[in-house]
């Protein structure tokens, strides 16, 4: 199933963040799929990473940077690919001081910003030591491959998270164009790389959400609050002066439409897509469409489909966040970030539209989906048991999210031990052969995915319930244990329902193939 990666990569991943008041527990939740590129599957798995397995000096795989880190990091659980081929990569974790990470969402700056702060990529060296000509190796910047482990263990916060991320960025620069999201039980912060060295951070409104497909998403910035109180926005020192130097800045001032040619002055406000983003044809195929999606979902009430409708899947100006009409759960969540459109003419698996609007659009929810993880950190539960990691691995359609408590020694082993090669012992193998059988047989096998994915996520919603109870008057060390004990709970029944809906999904489809034929059939056939 490993094979090669592609001359062109398609951008992955697709975000959901759920601030405290927006959610239907009161909890912060960031939501990310991880999307590999065109013609590979990377396999997932689930680990504890302790105190003393982390590095004190890092080296990155992929852009050779060299990183000393602090000698006090904690203990954190994150879902990472299992090929080190491109480092640790490790997607999404939360650590035992209960702030949450999910790195990266693979976004683009437009030429302008490249041209002013290019981005910092890996050099090789050239010629021979000792010869004339040679060139030394120049190492890279940071990238998605080093982030969560050079920032997560190392922080209280969400904002000495961006803090940290900030510092990085500034020093090592990165190659490539990423968001970064970092929670805590109070506060989500979306950071977004503009270049080779500068970045911006928002926060999401605690009665908001906000959705980011792949595409420099922010849609409003405040200089006034970012260089005073920091209440919602953060960004690079010099950021401001980097604008009015490279002539970024795109806002037209009435007097100088008018014609009368007034100085310009950067206003305290920028909107983020227009003056660092990008918006072309490809945007309007890839991106834009799952961000009118998942709104089109939370706030129903709205004109989404008609002639007259405010935003259609290639609007340039949906809105980075908004409050949603219900407050979001975790279904919510699943349902989205493993949609393809349902309801639409543009879903894949639908019979609405026409064969062309059907696979007009990228879906969020595709083949090429290694995992999503759901993150929710906690406030009314011991801080100890306040992280939960909303786990589903393989395409999202044929999947269903299982709830594990990140703040532990150790995680199971039919998420922990993910082969490199196709084996039915762990999760991530046995739902990926669950999607590839049940794609063709879609109408046939629905039924079936649609009970495990309800059995699943009410298993899970009443095993959190009933370990959260008891754990009220717990010592912090025992529930650490409890906490595994209920993940092993879980992960137990999670491969009793998968086994079965892949042994149904299997029987349906085998008694589907083309080559079929029965004695009962002898005589129905003519010549």
């Amino acid at each position: 199933m490993v094979r090669p990666a592609p001359t062109v990569v398609d951008m992955s991943c697709t975000t959901l963040l759920i601030g405290k008041s927006a959610s239907c527990s009161g909890a912060t939740i960031i939501a990310r799929n991880d999307d590999s590129g065109s013609g590979r599957y990377d396999p997932k798995r689930l680990v504890a990473v302790a105190p003393t397995d982390q590095p004190r000096h890092y080296r990155s795989t992929l852009s050779h940077v060299e990183i000393d880190l602090p000698d006090d990091p904690c203990r954190y659980t994150i879902a990472p690919n299992v090929l080190p081929n491109r480092g640790v990569l490790a997607e999404a974790g939360a650590s035992e001081r209960n702030v949450a990470m999910s790195a990266t969402e693979t976004i683009a700056v437009n030429e302008r910003v490249l041209a002013a702060d290019p981005l910092v990529e890996l050099r090789p060296a050239e010629g021979v030591p000792g010869e004339a000509g040679y060139r030394p190796e120049t190492p890279g910047g940071i990238g998605e491959e080093d982030i969560i482990t050079l920032v997560l263990p190392y922080v209280s916060s969400a904002r000495e998270g961006v803090e940290r991320l900030g510092e990085l960025l500034e020093r090592y620069g990165t190659y490539e164009s990423n968001g970064v999201i970092i929670s805590d039980v109070d506060e989500i912060w979306y950071v977004e790389t503009i270049g080779g060295h500068h970045w911006i951070a928002r926060r999401v409104p605690d009665d908001c959400y906000a959705t980011i497909p792949n595409q420099l998403g922010i849609d409003d910035f405040d200089f006034s609050d970012a260089f005073g109180e920091r209440r919602f926005f953060m960004c690079s020192a010099d950021l401001r002066e980097f604008i009015d130097r490279h002539h970024l800045g795109r806002a037209m001032r009435p007097a100088q439409g008018a014609g009368f040619g007034v100085a310009a002055v950067l206003p305290d406000h920028i909107n983020p897509r227009v003056v660092f983003g990008t918006s072309t044809v490809k945007d309007h195929i890839y991106n834009t469409p799952r961000a009118w999606y998942m709104q089109r979902h939370l706030n129903p009430s709205e004109d989404w489909d008609s002639p007259a409708a405010r935003y259609t899947p290639t609007s340039d100006d949906i809105p980075w966040c908004r409050a949603p009409e219900n407050k979001v759960t975790v279904e919510d969540i699943d349902f989205l970030m493993s949609s393809h459109f349902e309801g639409t003419p543009f879903d894949p698996y639908g019979t609405l539209g026409t064969p062309e609007s059907r696979h007009r659009y990228r879906p969020i929810g595709i083949n090429r989906t290694g995992h999503m993880v759901a993150i929710e950190l906690r406030h009314d539960v011991p801080a100890a048991a306040a992280a939960v990691m909303w786990i589903a691995f393989g395409s999202g359609p044929f999947t269903a999210v299982a709830p594990f408590y990140a703040n532990v020694d150790d995680t199971p082993a039919y998420l922990r031990d993910t082969t490199p090669e196709v084996s039915t012992d762990n999760l991530y193998w046995t739902n990926r052969l669950i999607a590839v059988i049940a794609d063709a047989h879609w109408y046939e096998t629905r039924n079936a995915i649609e009970y495990y994915g309800e059995q699943v996520r009410a298993f899970g919603r009443r095993l959190v319930e009933e370990t959260d109870a008891a754990l009220v008057d717990a010592e912090a060390g025992d529930i650490r244990a409890a906490l595994m004990a209920a993940n092993e709970t879980m992960a137990g029944r999670l491969r009793d329902l998968t086994h079965k809906l892949l042994d149904n999904v299997l029987y349906t489809s085998s008694n589907l193939m083309r080559n079929s034929f029965a004695m009962s059939e002898i005589g129905r056939a003519s010549c």
